[in-house]
């Protein structure tokens, strides 16, 4: 579809909207923001409605028409990138173009359509393209495992032996090199080995298990049950929320964030039915209502902004992906649906007239400012999210 036909139907849904190499952007605080800090001046909207299934489809078409880039041919196919911002003038860093691509998939899953399944293909070569097959140049254990995840879940899809083979080979890299036993074991945020990070270990036994599921070898299970295993004796905590890091001195150094506890709902809901002794369902419920009663404006509520870094902008959209797989797959829509239909509600809600979602989820998108593609992706996974269980 070209910008005038996405123009078109913006227009005929616009009747609901609001009136009127990898680069880290900086180290993550030790707690997570506060709810008055999120919502000072702010107004949430009161009239919205559910988007429905089509369209999310929409914004996911939106969010390609702004950001998506196919810049050339690869072998018989192509190649893609997501640019950074509506600038266009550089393709996003690496851990952000995955889970942009991570959003794709999503989008992909509820509203399968040749259109995307093609764009998830072109913007797989062009991580080839721009990256190589593996990746142990980046310093970043966790930028490596998004990558892998990434490229497991698109093989699901495609059965591209391709992506499997990257995701295998680039698994293996960051188990190699950042596994060990000290702190009771897990893997090291980066090759420096500074600080073992909920950032790479949860999205770790996600990754673990998809590659168990894919391929039959039973090593990935005795991996994600050890990166499991570290990670509740650590990290989890009776409260429901998850930390986000340890320093080699033994020392919690960072506290709960959006994504960390999102990605150890996935880790739980992967490992659930494996190991029904250990009960993982009441660990996920656990962090489940952490979220929902402490990192929301008001409990509940409308999940808190996360705008203190580049980074940090688009963590909404990891939690929505793996909450709400795992309300589906938990059949627990009665318990959490309503809470995150209302995130869906209220992203869909402050959408501009070009039809685009920012992350600050209280605040109309503005039509003036140039947006960055990572913080446009909480509200196209919270809005297709919500149809897992839907």
């Amino acid at each position: 579809m070209g910008r005038a036909g996405y123009g078109l139907l913006l227009a005929v849904l616009g009747c609901m909207a609001v009136a009127s190499g990898c680069k880290k952007e900086g180290r993550l605080a030790a707690g997570a923001p506060t709810a008055s800090a999120a919502v000072a001046g702010r107004k949430l909207v009161t009239n919205a409605t559910l988007p429905t299934r089509a369209e999310a489809l929409v914004a996911m078409q939106v969010y390609n028409n702004t950001f998506y880039n196919q810049y050339g041919t690869y072998g018989p196919s192509f190649k893609a990138y997501y640019w950074k911002d509506q600038n266009h003038t550089t393709r996003m860093d690496f851990w952000t173009q995955a889970e942009a691509i991570e959003t794709l998939i999503d989008a992909y899953n509820i509203n399968p359509n040749v259109d995307l399944k093609n764009k998830i293909s072109y913007l797989y070569n062009g991580m080839r393209d721009g990256y190589g097959l593996t990746w142990e140049s980046n310093i970043y254990n966790d930028d490596i495992i998004w990558g892998s995840l990434m490229c497991v879940r698109a093989y699901a899809i495609t059965n591209d032996g391709g992506m499997l083979d990257m995701a295998k080979n680039n698994f293996a890299i960051v188990w190699n090199r950042a596994y060990d036993t000290s702190l009771g074991g897990g893997l090291w945020w980066t090759t420096a080995k500074q600080t073992k990070n909920a950032c790479v270990n949860a999205p770790a036994i996600i990754c673990a298990m998809k590659l168990y599921a894919a391929t039959g070898d039973a090593s990935y299970q005795t991996k994600a049950k050890l990166l499991m295993d570290w990670m509740v004796a650590t990290l989890y905590t009776s409260s429901g929320e998850v930390k986000g890091a340890i320093n080699a001195a033994g020392t919690i150094t960072e506290g709960s964030r959006s994504y960390t506890q999102g990605t150890f709902i996935g880790a739980c809901d992967a490992l659930r039915l494996q190991y029904p002794a250990v009960n993982y369902a009441a660990m996920a419920n656990n962090v489940m209502n952490y979220s929902k009663n402490n990192m929301c404006q008001t409990p509940g509520g409308i999940l808190l902004d996360e705008y203190d870094t580049a980074d940090t902008q688009g963590f909404k959209g990891i939690f929505a992906r793996w909450a709400c797989i795992y309300v589906h797959s938990a059949g627990l829509q009665s318990t959490y649906g309503n809470w995150l239909d209302a995130n869906a509600t209220q992203a869909w809600s402050i959408r501009n007239n070009s039809g685009q979602m920012w992350g600050k989820w209280a605040t109309r998108t503005p039509d003036g400012t140039i947006l960055n593609a990572f913080e446009t992706t909480p509200g196209v996974a919270m809005v297709n999210g919500i149809y897992w269980y839907r």
